[in-house]
């Protein structure tokens, strides 16, 4: 089995800065795909940040230039850095990962998800 767990969510004021991370955590052997997705209310969730085995990155473009994303492979963990932050970037954030088993086989895993706010 293998879990994803986020940290790092809360409440923060117009331009400040939070950090996400989401560890993984059981029978891994290998991590390929990491991903950050959010979901805001009424709305659908949508790609925010993504980051490949190899360490290429892929970003929204609402969030190019405030957000980056990066991972420690050998902790399992991936990461997003979330700078300049703006009410329109409250959601709740979910991060995925495609992970490879023990056994070898591989699937899409999803974390809990973390609720980001942004107000004054």
């Amino acid at each position: 089995q293998v879990q994803l767990v986020e940290s790092g969510g809360g409440l923060v004021q117009p331009g400040g800065s939070l950090r996400l991370s989401c560890a993984a955590s059981g029978s891994i052997f290998s991590i390929n795909f990491m991903g950050w997705y959010r979901q805001a209310p009424g709305k659908e969730r949508e790609l925010v940040a993504t980051i490949t085995s190899s360490g290429s990155t892929n970003y929204a473009d609402s969030v190019k230039g405030r957000f980056a994303i990066s991972r420690d492979n050998g902790k399992n963990t991936g990461y997003l850095q979330m700078n300049s932050l703006t009410p329109e970037d409250t959601a709740v954030y979910y991060c995925n990962m495609w992970i490879r088993g023990r056994d070898y086989r591989g699937r899409d895993y999803w974390g809990q998800g973390t609720q980001v706010t942004v107000s004054s």
